[in-house]
């Protein structure tokens, strides 16, 4: 029979006690920004309530605020796209370390005061741990939130006896703190065996001895806007930064747009950006040369923007799921792929006859230092072929989106304060390494993959668009078509960009 590692989360898995900034999460990512603002201002009363010994009082009011009246599908969701980076971010390794320990032999569980939903999934794919023990967020019979918890906090130590049942065979470690208000002073008394935080030295023998504790499973795909995790203090200055970051993402655009590419650079700096440039791009094509493929890594949006401003010349870029409102916006040409390989092929080629062509085989981006797997297609259409790193740096904001609006991508990465590319360009494969060689398109385009992530100091993956879009959305990803109407496109945009702060 398996022995028992049960452990609480807050304070003992993560380094934290608070958990207010989850909130803060769902409440800006679940259901925008005037919750956010008003969450925010309950925080004081939240932290009064705390310090008067009322603890369970302040986090039922957090708990309300955040989730009164938000669809329960729409809070599972943000926990299932946006809490595991959050978490993963603030994960105690030591404590991890303990409690994965002797990993096939026993059966864990995870003890938090938060809502069930909010955990779980983190918890199971990511902690690996085997149950949950939650308190219970209530459901109106229309799907919404009420706001309420189902029971008092006291009956998570009833259920984590019910889960335990101590006797001689079967051992039950407990990880946790006594600290009057944990969850840990509820189920404690009942392990026959406890370990509490810090476990710097505590059972250091498991931590060095148990060869198969490993670390928790990365987080590859994560969604949401905001970039840093939302305390007290930073929520209030990206409240602040708000109106100054639209004003100035708005300038930015707008003097993208007007300014031809190679005054860009030049303006770029006084509005606060930066461009970091490594390597030496080639020369524009000419008569006697065809045009050249940028093959790039995709982490946002402005990745064919920046390159053209990099190089300071119009480079086109193939696109899939941009939106029109993007295709406007863009100063570079685009070129809608329509995910048939024939008929993409044949526009690529075309395009590769007038000159240079920007392409991401990756489909999608991806914000963690991953690359996903490369389409092929690009390798059999052209022999040159420049690999280019891009990465990006960002502050308050994430500029790329799975569940949201994608036009909304360069207003955000915008609004940051000092936004940074990295562009570095490696040299032209070498004929040797392309399909003229004989090498199939599979070959090349993963040895492209290779090289450009270890130029990144990136990890390679099998990862598909289709996958990345099945965890953050729940689809595969897939835009439907549908006729271009400027009347419905022009209403929608409005809709969309007045829901992107103050609605979802």
């Amino acid at each position: 029979m398996k022995s028992i590692v049960v452990s609480e989360l807050e304070g003992t898995l993560l380094k934290g006690h608070d958990v207010f900034s989850y909130f803060m999460l769902i409440a800006f990512e679940a259901s925008g920004l005037i919750r956010f603002a008003l969450l925010l201002a309950s925080w004081p009363l939240i932290r009064l309530l705390e310090i008067c010994g009322r603890g369970d009082n302040g986090l039922k009011l957090a708990i309300f605020v955040a989730t009164c009246g938000v669809r329960f599908s729409e809070i599972e969701a943000v926990t299932r796209a946006v809490l595991p980076k959050f978490y993963l971010d603030d994960t105690d390794m030591a404590a991890w370390r303990v409690f994965s320990s002797g990993y096939d032999n026993r059966r864990r569980v995870v003890v938090t005061k938060m809502p069930r939903v909010m955990v779980e999934r983190f918890a199971e794919e990511h902690l690996r741990a085997d149950d949950v023990v939650g308190s219970e967020l209530c459901v109106n019979r229309f799907g919404l939130a009420t706001g309420f918890v189902e029971d008092d906090f006291d009956c998570i130590g009833r259920r984590v006896g019910e889960l335990v049942r101590v006797d001689e065979r079967r051992c039950c470690l407990g990880l946790g703190r006594l600290t009057r208000g944990s969850v840990g002073s509820l189920f404690l008394p009942l392990c026959q065996e406890q370990c509490h935080p810090p476990f710097a030295n505590n059972y250091k023998s498991i931590q060095d001895d148990d060869h198969r504790a490993i670390r928790p499973l990365p987080v590859i795909f994560h969604d949401g806007r905001l970039a840093m995790r939302p305390t007290p203090a930073s929520a209030l200055l990206i409240l602040l930064w708000i109106p100054i970051g639209i004003v100035l993402a708005a300038i930015r655009i707008s003097v993208g747009i007007m300014l031809p590419m190679w005054a860009i650079p030049h303006v770029a700096p006084i509005f606060g950006s930066r461009v970091v440039v490594k390597g030496t791009p080639p020369p524009p094509p000419s008569a006697s040369n065809s045009g050249v493929l940028f093959v790039c890594t995709h982490r946002t949006l402005m990745d064919p923007v920046v390159l053209s401003s990099v190089l300071r010349r119009r480079i086109p870029a193939v696109t899939y799921s941009v939106s029109r409102f993007s295709e406007i916006l863009s100063p570079i040409p685009t070129v809608r792929l329509t995910r048939i390989r024939e008929v993409d092929a044949r526009k690529i080629r075309r395009q590769l006859q007038k000159g240079d062509l920007v392409v991401c085989p990756e489909g999608t981006t991806c914000r963690e230092p991953f690359l996903l797997r490369f389409s092929a297609l690009f390798a059999e259409l052209t022999d040159r072929i420049v690999p280019v790193a891009m990465n990006y740096r960002m502050g308050f904001f994430h500029a790329t989106t799975a569940r949201g609006w994608k036009a909304m991508d360069p207003i955000f990465f915008f609004m940051n304060p000092r936004p940074v590319y990295e562009v570095t360009f490696l040299n032209q494969l070498p004929v040797e390494a392309t399909c003229s060689s004989g090498k199939s398109p599979h070959d090349v385009a993963n040895y492209v993959q290779r090289i450009l992530a270890a130029t990144l100091g990136f990890e390679c993956t099998n990862f598909t668009r289709k996958d990345k879009y099945r965890v953050l959305a729940g689809n595969d990803g897939i835009v439907a078509a549908r006729t271009w109407n400027p009347a419905r496109e022009t209403v929608d945009a409005f809709r969309k960009v007045v829901g992107s702060f103050m609605l979802h």
